[in-house]
């Protein structure tokens, strides 16, 4: 190599090298806040908690769900107690998160459905749980890997970045994401890819200008589409 020249990025991260990678971050993470949903799941093992969770986290910020949730576990943490509140008040006590309104709406309409459907149980199939009103596959994902333990993929904006900035996969949208990811990624590091990779987002794989002089996997990592780091 010349003087002065550019040192040539990694090589993508495959599914044969991705072991290597998710070991180092599992190392690193010990330094990371855990996202706020698997606190909940590891605190309580309660997939209702956990489902309704999920629900008030969606384009919300840990922080706020860490504090919304709680406020309105403590009115009620069943379908039928949530379904004795009034509208109004669960949107009084989950507020700000975002789309308090239309997310106080949802969570009765789940309610509902965990009644009416399934005797008021969480189902642990991301089949049945899709067929919840308001349940999309990032949430039914999270509910399977989360409270039941199963190995799902849950993408969310840090799966999907992330998994593309490695060059793992080669996607435009989650849904993509995780589809590729059920083919590309072994079964063995379904669970908990999730949890470790937003950890990884929140704290250093930042979408906008990336920590790379922080990163433990800097010299692993093809950084693709990455135009400006720190």
């Amino acid at each position: 190599m010349k003087s002065g020249s550019r040192k040539a990025r990694p090589r993508p991260i495959t599914s044969a090298s991705v072991g290597a990678v998710l070991r180092i971050l599992r190392r690193a993470s010990r330094g990371w806040d855990a996202p706020v949903l698997t606190l909940m799941a590891a605190e309580r093992h309660d997939p209702f908690r956990t489902l309704i969770g999920c629900i008030l986290s969606l384009r919300t910020k840990d922080e706020t769900t860490a504090v919304a949730a709680p406020r309105l576990f403590e009115l009620g943490d069943t379908p039928d107690a949530l379904l004795r509140i009034t509208p109004g008040e669960i949107e009084r006590l989950i507020y700000p998160v975002g789309f308090y309104r239309t997310k106080a709406r949802v969570i009765q309409d789940i309610c509902r459905d965990l009644l009416g459907k399934f005797g008021g149980r969480v189902p642990d199939e991301i089949d049945e749980l899709l067929t919840l009103k308001g349940v999309g596959r990032k949430t039914a994902n999270l509910v399977v890997t989360e409270a039941f333990g199963k190995p799902g993929i849950c993408v969310d904006t840090h799966v999907h970045r992330i998994s593309n900035r490695w060059g793992l996969v080669r996607t435009k949208t989650p849904e993509h994401t995780e589809a590729a990811l059920r083919k590309v990624l072994p079964r063995r590091y379904w669970l908990g890819y999730n949890s470790l990779l937003v950890a990884f987002g929140q704290t250093i794989c930042q979408p906008v200008s990336p920590w790379c002089s922080r990163c433990p996997i800097e010299h692993l990592c093809p950084r693709i589409g990455v135009t400006h780091s720190r």
